[in-house]
């Protein structure tokens, strides 16, 4: 009776750990991603080129941090995002952007093949 007990345990412990391992999200920290025109994401303004993005935890905060590739010393611009689960897993990176009255491209999402949520702006 008592290897019953501990088999039930055993098995209520297997099963939210699973369960736990099947609704992680999978995102990469470090990603490419080039912009062709100025982005302003956040208060900031991304100049065209190639930048590395980095996914990090800032305490309870999602960080996203754009250092561009070329051109040493430019500054690293960092970002809050919200990390938003999708369906399956990207097929594809893609880019979303709003554009403003004036003409100017505001980054809402970025999604990277691959991953199984989407960064939102």
């Amino acid at each position: 009776m008592r290897s019953l007990k501990y088999f039930g345990l055993l098995l209520c412990v297997f099963s939210v750990a699973a369960m736990a391992a099947g609704n992680k999200l999978v995102i990469r920290e470090v990603r490419r991603v080039t912009f062709h025109t100025a982005v302003h994401v956040g208060p900031n303004v991304l100049q065209p080129g190639e930048y590395v993005v980095r996914h990090a935890m800032d305490g309870e905060n999602h960080m996203m941090t754009f250092e561009p590739v070329t051109g040493k010393g430019k500054e690293v611009v960092k970002v809050k995002c919200t990390l938003v689960p999708l369906s399956e897993k990207a097929d594809s990176s893609h880019t979303v952007f709003q554009t403003t009255a004036a003409n100017e491209r505001v980054l809402q999402e970025l999604v990277f093949a691959g991953d199984t949520a989407k960064h939102v702006f």
